[in-house]
């Protein structure tokens, strides 16, 4: 079978596990959006910024597969936490589902829209400071929501994906040309594995930080937190979405691409 042919059904068979997966947490997605403040999503970070201000940097990062944005087990809500706490005033920091990705593009229409016109101007959209990050579908999505800011004329400073996984009639290879560096997380086994090589659709715009692959075969982690139907149908896929190490690293890259943390804030 060709490589293709193979992630072709790698793909198939992650759609069929994620809606499993959906049949647990189907009565807790609904509640999603009561959660939220905002047409764009969960707003946590302090004031808004006045007309004609510098808008404040932006990250935003997506969980997998169906898990809410508030799962405080995954590893995604705890970055966000703490990059909130790190930054408390000058850094918006939201998370999404992976599939809210348009809440995601509007919430950074809604804090670019510093003179609230409601019209993006083009020294607003070159004013933005956007970082995305996501696992598995969320990897994927923001991938997508990279590429439909390139349609609005939006740069992103950097997207990071960690095993990422393709969602259908989404590309997660290929990283936009307004994404100024990208860096790609991965781990090769496993049915639901991560994509293994980004590229750049303009490499003389966009820089490719690197694919870094893991290997969980002799490096386990339990994850005893994580629901027992990832650990048992996506355990690899789930070992690095727990995996510290990977999660510092993105967290070292979000970190270098925003402006110096408050003095409180750097004592964490």
């Amino acid at each position: 079978m060709g490589l293709n042919s193979s992630r072709r059904v790698n793909i198939l068979i992650c759609a069929i596990v994620h809606t499993i997966v959906f049949i647990f947490v189907l009565s807790q997605v609904a509640a999603t959006q009561a959660d939220r403040d905002l047409p764009g999503g969960r707003n946590n970070s302090g004031p808004g910024t006045s007309a004609g201000a510098m808008p404040p940097a932006i990250v935003i990062g997506f969980l997998g597969g169906f898990v809410r944005h508030d799962n405080v087990v995954h590893s995604e809500v705890q970055l966000a936490a703490r990059l909130r706490k790190a930054y408390p005033t000058g850094v918006v920091v939201e998370t999404y589902e992976s599939y809210n990705g348009e809440n995601a593009r509007k919430k950074i229409l809604s804090v670019l829209d510093t003179n609230h016109d409601g019209t993006l101007t083009t020294g607003e959209k070159q004013s933005a400071r956007i970082i995305l990050y996501g696992h598995s579908w969320g990897a994927s999505e923001a991938i997508a929501v990279a590429r439909e800011l390139e349609k609005d004329g939006i740069p992103v400073l950097l997207t990071i994906q960690v095993d990422s996984v393709s969602k259908f009639r989404q590309n997660d290879a290929v990283i936009p040309a307004n994404v100024a560096q990208a860096a790609n997380f991965y781990q090769p086994d496993g049915f639901v594995h991560g994509q293994p090589a980004i590229r750049a659709a303009d490499p003389a715009r966009t820089k490719i930080v690197g694919n870094f692959r893991f290997d969980y075969k002799a490096n386990l982690y339990a994850c005893n937190e994580y629901p027992w139907y990832d650990r048992v149908f996506v355990k690899r896929h789930t070992q690095i979405e727990c995996d510290p190490t990977v999660w510092k690293k993105a967290e070292d890259l979000i970190r270098a691409n925003l402006p110096p943390a408050t003095p409180e804030g750097s004592a964490q």
